[in-house]
């Protein structure tokens, strides 16, 4: 191995190093008890939250000495570069919990969400409102299917569950439990699936979820675990986070097993967060979310996602959630110019473990070198791209049409 490669494998252990120390969504979760005080005042206080210590010094040391080591030109240093300056935000978001330069970080980190979206010109709040609108016209339409009806328990969900990552992991399976800290129904890490007791999910919501967290979080954990030389590919932080849920959500997407109820959910985070960003405090963004789907826990739950770090009397949000729709787009977007650009060897290497797609030329780069592997594991959709690369090129070709006569026909068809 020569000079460049072990200095490429020292600058990812640190990195990784760091990233270890570092867990945002650990570090601003809430104790069962402030829900419990919540509903005990009858949802009418603010929720009162306090966030044990955090000493940061020790990762934001090893994230200096990384920048020490970096040299000019180079992609994989300018790639090792955009890491440490996520790490070092997220770093500094936690030793800030609870103050307005929480969300300053937070902002700096993920986006707000009028922010347009990298070389477009369109934000995740404005993708929010579309759905929005979007839901409102089919909100009183049978859509057909039971996808509304939630029949399956927490419990139930983890059976199945298990089932899954058995079959497809054996031995390297993660396991599954139930945590009542969680501000969503699940969460996915390498050794584990935490799903939230008192949640019930439809047909729907089990579909998504085996292919959001299994098919996609824990797929590209495990892979960049089992990566034998870059181990910060194995590490989810915030330099990954819009990848990595944007492609679960088009996972979802391209397995025929998301709804216009799931868009309203993340279309409503988005919403949420702006609220807060413009001064709704906890009970106004409790009270929109109870509103929109009539569940007192579950309105609690998804406001403590807006406000978990930030300033609960609002202006401060956890800004986190608009990562979701913006990540869709690009992803999707991405893989449709693969197609066109016949660049179908850049599919699987999205899988090699927790990434940025911008990163995807240094990936190549980097396993060219030999310092990455293959994925050795895919989502059956990736495994078999038959429908993959179908849906791609029609909808790529689409992209390229100027379809505005027909439009104009077809309007005056449904106004008439």
């Amino acid at each position: 191995m020569n000079p460049d490669q072990k200095r490429i494998i020292a600058l990812s252990d640190s990195l990784q190093q760091a990233a270890d120390q570092i867990k945002v969504l650990r570090n601003i979760s809430w104790a069962s008890s402030v829900k419990e005080d919540f509903f005990r005042n009858k949802a009418q206080k603010l929720p009162v939250v306090f966030y044990p210590e955090v000493d940061m010094s020790e990762a934001l040391s090893i994230l200096k000495a990384v920048r020490k080591e970096l040299k000019e030109g180079s992609n994989i240093d300018l790639w090792a570069m955009r890491i440490a300056d996520r790490l070092e935000g997220s770093a500094l978001m936690l030793v800030h919990r609870g103050t307005k330069r929480f969300y300053q970080q937070s902002s700096w980190v993920y986006g707000k969400p009028g922010d347009l979206i990298r070389n477009a010109e369109i934000s995740a709040l404005d993708l929010a409102k579309h759905f929005d609108e979007m839901f409102e016209h089919t909100r009183d339409l049978d859509l057909g299917g039971d996808s509304a009806e939630e029949r399956l328990s927490a419990q139930e969900l983890a059976e199945e569950m298990k089932v899954v990552v058995s079959k497809e992991f054996g031995d390297l399976a993660p396991e599954i439990v139930l945590d009542q800290s969680l501000a969503s129904n699940a969460l996915a890490g390498r050794r584990r699936i935490s799903i939230r007791p008192e949640a019930r999910f439809s047909d729907m919501d089990v579909d998504q979820l085996i292919n959001h967290e299994v098919f996609v979080h824990i797929v590209t954990s495990l892979n960049g675990h089992l990566q034998p030389h870059l181990k910060i590919l194995g590490e989810a932080h915030a330099g990954t986070t819009k990848t990595q849920e944007g492609l679960a959500i088009f996972a979802e997407y391209i397995t025929n097993s998301i709804d216009l109820d799931r868009f309203r959910r993340l279309s409503d985070r988005v919403l949420a967060i702006q609220m807060a960003i413009d001064g709704a405090d906890f009970i106004e963004v409790y009270r929109y979310y109870l509103k929109q789907i009539g569940n007192k826990d579950q309105a609690y739950e998804n406001a403590r996602r807006v406000f978990r770090g930030g300033l609960i009397s609002g202006g401060g949000p956890f800004t986190k959630d608009i990562v979701y729709l913006e990540g869709l787009l690009t992803v999707h977007s991405f893989l449709r110019l693969a197609m066109l650009q016949g660049r179908i060897d850049y599919l699987d290497l999205l899988f090699c473990g927790k990434m940025d797609i911008i990163d995807l030329p240094v990936m190549k780069e980097l396993k060219e070198m030999g310092l990455i592997e293959g994925a050795k594991f895919l989502p059956p959709w990736m495994r078999d791209k038959r429908y993959l690369l179908t849906y791609l090129s029609y909808s790529a070709f689409l992209d390229g049409l100027n379809l505005e006569g027909l439009k104009k026909d077809f309007e005056h068809m449904m106004n008439a």
